[in-house]
C-alpha cells in the first residue's frame, strides 16, 4: 500500500468521502441497535445488534450505513449491490484493491480488515476518526495471528486519555500499532514520529493517517529506540509490548503485545533509556506491567525505583498503579487475549506454561499501571512518586491527561517555592471538590472529615481540624499564612508548629488538584 502513489492518495479520499456521506460514526451505528445491544457487541455477543438491525431494515430499506455496520461491526457478509451503495464513489473494485473486502462467492463479500468508527473528546474537543485495523477473533472465529495489529482498545484508550496536551515541536510514538497515539499526538505536536517493528503496522497506520487527513507524522521501521538513535523529542508516548509472556516452544509470540524479553525485562529498558531520547523538559508517557516477586515480601515498586534510579539520564517519574492481578488470573487473561478458548487443551497448555514461566522467578502477581518520565531541564530532579490508584477514578471529559498536565505545572511552581513563599500566596477551592463529615449518632464531633475530588483521580483526602478548617477557609482572599495565624489563635496552639504541620499537607492539596493559587 503505497501511500504516496496519487492512485492510492485518490482512492483514500474516495474511501473517505464514502464513509463521510454514510454517516458512519459511533453514535449512529449504536442507535442503529441500541445502547444494550451496543454493550452486548462490546462484549463479543453480535447477535443481539444484527437482530435489531434486522428489524431496523424492515422497516427502513438498506442504507449505505446500514451496510457498513454489517460488513465492519458485525462481522457479516454483505451483498455486491448493497456494497456498491455504501461505497459509491471508492467503487466495490475499489474496497477489493484496498484491501478493505474480499468475494466469498455469490456475489457477496466480507470484510477483509475491521474498519470502525471512533470518537473522543480532548481539550481541543470532540472530534470522529475511522480505524483501520485486522480482523479480530469474533470475525476470524480462531485464535489471532501473531502478526496481528490490534485496532482500538482499553489499552489504547487509556494512553490516549492519559497523554498530555500541552502544545509540543515533537512527539516520539514508540510502537504505534494502528497509529491511533501518533494520531492523537498530532492534535499537539508539530511533527509526529511513529515507529514500529511491524511492516503491517506501519501500512495500517499510515492508512489511518490518510484517511482521516492529519497531517505531520513521519513512520519509521526498527525496535524500540533504534529507530530514532540520537534523536531528542518534547513528549514520548508508548503502549509497548508489555505483556509478559513465556519464552517456551508452543505460547504465541503476538507482536503487537509482546516485546520478546523475559519478564518484565522490556519495561526495564524502557524506563531506563526514555530520559535520554527526551529534550529537557520533554515527557515520557507509557503503560507497564510489573512483577511481583517473593512470598509477600517482593514489592515491585522498589524494582521499579530501581530501575528509575538506573536511567541513563536523571528523570523525574511519577508512576501509578491501576490494578494487580494474581499470576493465574494474569495468564487466564493475556491467553484469552489471544483468542485461545477456556475448556479447550490448548488453553491448559499455555496456562501451564505461563506459570511455569512465573515459577522460575517466584513471580506472585503481577501490576499494572502508568509511568511518566520528563528529563529535568536544570538536570535536577524533584519528583519521585510512586503511589497506588486502584479503584474508580474521577469524572474527566477531556482526558485524565489534562489533569496530569495541571498536577505536573503545579508541582513545579510550589517546589520553587520556599514555605514562606509558599504560604504567602493565596488559593482557592477547586469547583469539583466536596467535603464529607461524619458522626457518631449523638456526637456533636465528627469521627470523620473528608476532602473529596470530583475529577482527576476522584482522591479522598482525610484531614484533621485544622487541615479542613484552612481548606474552608480558601477562598482566594487570605494567604496560607494569615489563615493559619487565625486558626493558631482560635486553636490556642503555636502558630510555627501549625505552619510546619499544614503548610506540607496544601502543597500536597495543590499538586492534586483539591487547591488552585489565585493570582
Amino acid at each position: 500500500m503505497r501511500l504516496n502513489s496519487p492512485v492510492t492518495a485518490s482512492t483514500i479520499a474516495s474511501l473517505r468521502s464514502d464513509l463521510a456521506a454514510a454517516g458512519y460514526t459511533v453514535s449512529t451505528t449504536s442507535a442503529l441497535w441500541g445502547a444494550e445491544a451496543a454493550e452486548s457487541l462490546h462484549r463479543g455477543q453480535r447477535v443481539p445488534a444484527a437482530r435489531a438491525l434486522d428489524a431496523e431494515r424492515r422497516r427502513t430499506g438498506t442504507t449505505p450505513l446500514a451496510t457498513l455496520a454489517t460488513l465492519f461491526l458485525l462481522g457479516r457478509p454483505v451483498d455486491t449491490a448493497d456494497l456498491a451503495d455504501a461505497f459509491p464513489a471508492l467503487g466495490v473494485d475499489g474496497a477489493v484493491a484496498l484491501g478493505l473486502v474480499g468475494g466469498t462467492g455469490g456475489g457477496r463479500y466480507s470484510a477483509a480488515v475491521d474498519l470502525r468508527p471512533y470518537s473522543f473528546v480532548d481539550a481541543r474537543g470532540p472530534a470522529d476518526w475511522w480505524i483501520v485495523s485486522d480482523l479480530g477473533e469474533l470475525a476470524l472465529g480462531h485464535a489471532l495471528p501473531v502478526d496481528h495489529v490490534l485496532g482500538v482498545g482499553g489499552a489504547s484508550t487509556t494512553l490516549s486519555g492519559l497523554m498530555l496536551q500541552n502544545p509540543v515541536d515533537r512527539v516520539l510514538d514508540l510502537g504505534t500499532g494502528c497509529g491511533i497515539q501518533a494520531m492523537h499526538a498530532s492534535r499537539h505536536a508539530n511533527h509526529v514520529v511513529a515507529t514500529d517493528i511491524s511492516e503491517r503496522a506501519l501500512e495500517l497506520a499510515a492508512l489511518n493517517v490518510e484517511l482521516n487527513g492529519i497531517e505531520g507524522v513521519e513512520f519509521r521501521l526498527g525496535s524500540l529506540f533504534d529507530p530514532v538513535e540520537g534523536e531528542t523529542f518534547d513528549h514520548i508516548v508508548s503502549n509497548p509490548p508489555f505483556v509478559i509472556t513465556p519464552r517456551a516452544g508452543g505460547v504465541p509470540q503476538y507482536e503487537y503485545r509482546d516485546g520478546g524479553m523475559v519478564g518484565d525485562a522490556l519495561v526495564e529498558a524502557v524506563v531506563r533509556s526514555a530520559g535520554s531520547y527526551l529534550a529537557p523538559g520533554g515527557v515520557a508517557q507509557f503503560l507497564a506491567n510489573w512483577e511481583y516477586r517473593g512470598d509477600g515480601a517482593g514489592d515491585a515498586f522498589d524494582r521499579v525505583s530501581g530501575w528509575i534510579d538506573a536511567s541513563e539520564v536523571p528523570v523525574d517519574a511519577w508512576v501509578i498503579e491501576r490494578d494487580v492481578e494474581d499470576a493465574a488470573r494474569y495468564a487466564e487473561t493475556w491467553i484469552r487475549d489471544g483468542g485461545t478458548r477456556h475448556g479447550t487443551d490448548a488453553f491448559d497448555s499455555l496456562t501451564s506454561a505461563w506459570l511455569d514461566d512465573f515459577e522460575q522467578r517466584n513471580v506472585r502477581s503481577v501490576g499494572f499501571g502508568y509511568v511518566l518520565l520528563r528529563r529535568p531541564i536544570a538536570g535536577e530532579t524533584t519528583l519521585r512518586r510512586l503511589e497506588r490508584r486502584h479503584g474508580a477514578l474521577g469524572s474527566n471529559e477531556a482526558g485524565l491527561g489534562v489533569h496530569l498536565g495541571d498536577s505536573l505545572a503545579a508541582h513545579d511552581w510550589q517546589a520553587a517555592l520556599g514555605d514562606e513563599a509558599f504560604a504567602s500566596h493565596r488559593y482557592a477551592v477547586a469547583g469539583d471538590v466536596t467535603e464529607e463529615r461524619h458522626f457518631w449518632p449523638g456526637d456533636d464531633a465528627p469521627t470523620a472529615m473528608l476532602l473529596r475530588q470530583g475529577g482527576g483521580f476522584g482522591r479522598t483526602v482525610q484531614g484533621d481540624t485544622g487541615l479542613i478548617a484552612l481548606v474552608g477557609a480558601c477562598d482566594g482572599e487570605l494567604s496560607v499564612a494569615a489563615i493559619v495565624a487565625a486558626l493558631a489563635q482560635l486553636l490556642e496552639v503555636d502558630e510555627g508548629a501549625l505552619s510546619a504541620e499544614l503548610v506540607p499537607a496544601v502543597r500536597a492539596l495543590v499538586v492534586d488538584g483539591f487547591l488552585v493559587p489565585v493570582e
